[in-house]
């Protein structure tokens, strides 16, 4: 395509995108701010048995020492993209967004936004959305980490696959060079006739592993996985770096814990801040494979369930900083 007509479908994209921002803002309406608590115990957010799988799409908000900007649209911060795939002819039957970031650089005023975010799906219209339940946050001497979420599957449902924005996700002010960072994931279960009968969960919570903690143990029960399953699991997770020398080992059954790894992170290193959104970024957007301290990624469910079981039980290890966890989810088939 040539650049005059690039520059022009960019000022044309980013006037509607400052259009529908301000009519987002100006139709928002004030609500109490959701409790917040530096511990959330994990507990099933969805679960369903049908024909389909889950999805997610996500990305950081912060790279190197600079805020993201999508949309180049001047109301908004820290605006990024992914694309959602889903597999055609799916159905979304439940979406969920979670964001989150660490505050220390940006003092009270970033602490205030922490409920609230735009988003918009690949019609490019914002959207405000507003955490639906309590948001975690933990604060220590060199960090003030949180995450919200929120139930979105009616504008997911009506955006289909595509390309998703989110906005005004509360970090620090000062960006990178201070040590901030942020970012979202957006979690899809879909329905497909085409694809195979499956197990889907999500559960989510807010639990911090490091100091005296360094280990989590969380267990997904009432999932009647067959032998010989294939599966996968996916985690949210923030405040992890490269050598954080973690572990994740799941199990199904009575066989011995497996250690999962995904193509970011090695078996041996757990959660640690790289590309959230595993090479399905918005065409035309740059690829950060550090994300600076905000972490999703898919690992290998399949050797864990070689014996099946009606529980799957995880096991989240630390020997050195430790991590925060926020989600967790599983699909895992029931017929080979």
């Amino acid at each position: 395509m040539p650049k005059s007509m690039d520059r022009t479908r960019c000022g044309a994209v980013c006037a509607l995108a400052t259009l529908a921002l301000s009519a987002a803002l100006t139709s928002a309406v004030a609500a109490p701010a959701p409790p917040e608590s530096p511990r959330i115990p994990f507990a099933e957010r969805f679960h369903s048995t049908g024909h389909g799988g889950i999805a997610r799409a996500g990305r950081t908000t912060v790279a190197r020492t600079a805020y993201l900007d999508t949309d180049a649209a001047p109301r908004t911060v820290g605006s990024s993209s992914a694309r959602l795939r889903l597999p055609a002819g799916s159905r979304v039957r439940y979406a969920r967004l979670y964001w989150g970031g660490d505050l220390r650089p940006g003092g009270p005023r970033a602490a205030r936004d922490t409920g609230q975010v735009l988003l918009a799906g690949p019609r490019g219209r914002y959207e405000e959305v507003r955490a639906d339940g309590p948001i975690g946050r933990r604060s220590t001497a060199r960090t003030d980490v949180y995450q919200a979420s929120a139930d979105v599957t009616a504008l997911v449902r009506r955006g289909g696959p595509g390309t998703y924005t989110v906005a005004r996700a509360a970090t620090g002010h000062r960006a990178a060079r201070a040590g901030s960072w942020g970012g979202w994931v957006l979690v899809a279960a879909y329905e497909n006739p085409r694809e195979p009968l499956r197990r889907l969960t999500l559960w989510d919570g807010f639990e911090a592993l490091g100091g005296k903690r360094r280990a989590l143990a969380v267990e997904l029960p009432g999932l009647r996985i067959p032998a010989h399953s294939r599966g996968r699991a996916g985690v949210v997770a923030y405040r992890g770096t490269p050598g954080t020398h973690g572990k994740i080992s799941a199990q199904a059954g009575r066989i011995t814990p497996v250690a999962l790894h995904g193509a970011a992170d090695p078996a041996n290193d757990g959660p640690q801040s790289m590309r959230p959104n595993s090479g399905r970024q918005a065409p035309g957007r740059a690829t950060y494979h550090n994300a600076l301290g905000f972490d999703s990624d898919v690992f290998d469910l399949t050797p864990a369930l070689r014996s099946g079981g009606d529980r799957v039980a995880f096991r989240f290890t630390t020997r050195k900083a430790g991590y925060l966890l926020g989600a967790l989810f599983v699909q895992a088939d029931l017929r080979r």
